[in-house]
């Protein structure tokens, strides 16, 4: 094939690619800086905590775990303070750890797993996702994680962010086959909940957003979480890494990836390309 016929050939490919996509990849195609999603876990079930948790600066995301005391309280509040709403569902973990209320399990039936995965979006006002609370042994079954996805789906646009409390775990792949918008977290933040380890961790999340572009980060309202990140977000823009809801988030990796796609060389071209 000639260079000529090649080029041709590009051309009229990246033609076919919706244009919604082409506007993503154009926005994409020269990020000014790294990117970085923090979200913040198991709100609802402390009132104190929770209002604290509200007062990071900046478009934190917050998730939520269904009909605890201060979940709808909070969720509207960080909803009015320009936060994102996210839903925190509980999901059976290999451990058999207490789950709390709204938990899914192996053991329902289709009609009772969607039911309550539909109260509990319910439950959560604003929100416009969900990620898995726990997890491990849940989120390895694609029967029960399509589930997931078909209830997000016929929900409309929302999103699924994989919390990755197993390596085993499928929920991208289900979210990807189903069409439902989907990222994963990259760094837990408070595992430890000594602020030296929280503070090291917020760095290991920057030095991953410098790395590969983006990095999304999960971290509960912890006293000491809510402290180091109040004292860091305050200087986040003199290290030249930018803040973003985690739907903007899912958008910008899903636009950078189709950018990267669109301007490498096609295969099939470069194998058939002659001198």
């Amino acid at each position: 094939m000639s260079g000529g016929t090649a080029h041709r050939l590009l051309l009229l490919l990246l033609c076919l690619v919706p244009s919604t996509w082409t506007l993503a990849a154009g926005s994409a195609a020269q990020p000014t800086q790294p990117v970085i999603t923090i979200i913040i876990d198991d709100m609802g079930n402390d009132g104190g905590w929770g209002d604290a948790a509200l007062t990071i600066p900046g478009p934190v995301t917050y998730a939520f775990l269904p009909h605890t005391p201060h979940a709808r309280r909070l969720a509207l509040e960080a909803h009015a303070a320009g936060k994102q709403v996210m839903l925190h569902l509980p999901m059976q973990s290999h451990e058999g750890n207490r789950l709390g209320p709204g938990a899914l399990t192996l053991h329902m039936t289709e009609t009772a797993f969607k039911r309550s995965m539909d109260d509990s979006l319910g439950a959560i006002p604003h929100a416009r996702g969900l990620n898995n609370h726990m997890g491990s042994l849940l989120t390895r079954h694609p029967g029960a994680m399509a589930w997931v996805m078909q209830g997000l789906r016929d929900r409309g646009d929302l999103f699924f962010i994989d919390s990755r409390t197993t390596l085993q775990t499928v929920g991208q792949q289900l979210a990807e086959e189903y069409g439902v918008p989907n990222a994963r977290r990259d760094v837990f933040l408070d595992n430890d909940r000594n602020p030296e380890a929280i503070a090291r961790q917020f760095e290991q999340l920057l030095k991953r957003a410098r790395r590969q572009g983006y990095a999304i980060a999960i971290g509960h309202p912890y006293p000491e979480t809510t402290r180091v990140l109040v004292e860091r977000l305050a200087g986040l823009q003199s290290s030249g890494i930018r803040l973003i809801p985690a739907s903007e988030m899912i958008e910008y990796q899903r636009s950078t990836t189709l950018w990267h796609a669109s301007s490498s060389p096609l295969p099939t071209v470069a194998k058939s390309s002659k001198p």
